[in-house]
C-alpha cells in the first residue's frame, strides 16, 4: 500500500491517490457525513461559472467538482497529478465536452500566462510540497480580473470544535476508512495532513502575497473548512 508522508514527495502522493481513485468519492462521502456535497455546491456558487469561460479546476480528482463546474456552460480543464484520477474521470465524464482532463503539476502548470478566467482547487493545496509556489502559479495562469477560489480543511476557532474535529481525525476516521477504502493507510496521511495545515489568516496571508487582492474567507462548517478567494487586479 502507498501512503504519502508531510514531506509529500509528488510521486509519493500520485501513487498513493492513484490507489484510491476507483473509491475516491464513496469514501468522501461517507467521512464528510455527506457534507462534501454541500461543500461543492458552496466553491461553485464562489467560482460563479458562466457559459464561454475557461476555468482551471487543479487537483480535480475523478473530475465530480469539474462537472459540477461544468454544468454553467464554462469549460473546465480539469487538471491532477494522479494519472489514475484522471482515468477514472475520463471514464466517467466521457460525454461531457466541457471537461477536458490534463495532469499537471500544481507548481509548474503546463499553461500559458493569463488563459483563465477562474482557477479554483479544492482540498488539493494541503498536498503540494511547495503551496506558495503553486499560489504564484496560478496567479500567473489568471487573467487580470480573474478569480481564485480555495475550498480547503482548516482550523475550527471554537475550542470545543476544534478538540472534536481532531478526535474525529484521529480515532473515529481511522476506524471508518479501514471499512470504506482500498487503502486505509493513505487516510492516515490525511489527518496528518490537516493538522499541520496553517490557520485561515495564513493562507490568506499567502494569497496576497502571491499578488491577489479583494482577499477574503469564510468558514463552512463551524470552520472545518473554510472558502477562501481572491481577485487578480
Amino acid at each position: 500500500m502507498n501512503r504519502a508522508d508531510l514531506n509529500k514527495r509528488p510521486a509519493q502522493v500520485a501513487a498513493m491517490f492513484d490507489e484510491v481513485a476507483a473509491h475516491y468519492d464513496r469514501t468522501n462521502a461517507l467521512l464528510s457525513v455527506g457534507n462534501a456535497s454541500l461543500w461543492r455546491l458552496a466553491t461553485t456558487k464562489a467560482v460563479n461559472p458562466q457559459a464561454g469561460e475557461r476555468i482551471l479546476d487543479i487537483a480535480a480528482g475523478t473530475g465530480t467538482s469539474s462537472a459540477a463546474l461544468a454544468h454553467s456552460g464554462a469549460h473546465v480543464v480539469a487538471a491532477d497529478f494522479s494519472a489514475g484520477m484522471i482515468e477514472v474521470g475520463q471514464a466517467r465524464h466521457a460525454h461531457n465536452a466541457n471537461i477536458e482532463f490534463v495532469q499537471a503539476d500544481a507548481t509548474a502548470l503546463p499553461f500559458t500566462d493569463n488563459e483563465f478566467d477562474a482557477v479554483t482547487i479544492s482540498f488539493g493545496l494541503r498536498n503540494v510540497v511547495e503551496p506558495k509556489k503553486a499560489l504564484a502559479e496560478f496567479y500567473r495562469v489568471t487573467k487580470p480580473g480573474g478569480r481564485v477560489v480555495i475550498c480547503e480543511f482548516s482550523t475550527p476557532p471554537l475550542t470545543l470544535v476544534r478538540q472534536s474535529y481532531f478526535a474525529y481525525l484521529n480515532h473515529v476516521m481511522p476506524r471508518v476508512v479501514r471499512l470504506a477504502s482500498s487503502n486505509a493507510e493513505a487516510y492516515d496521511y490525511l489527518g496528518e495532513s490537516i493538522a499541520a495545515w496553517p490557520t485561515q489568516p495564513v493562507l490568506s496571508g499567502w494569497l496576497r502575497s502571491a499578488g491577489y487582492s479583494q482577499v477574503a474567507y469564510r468558514n463552512l462548517t463551524l470552520g472545518i473548512v473554510a472558502l477562501h478567494r481572491g481577485t487578480k487586479p
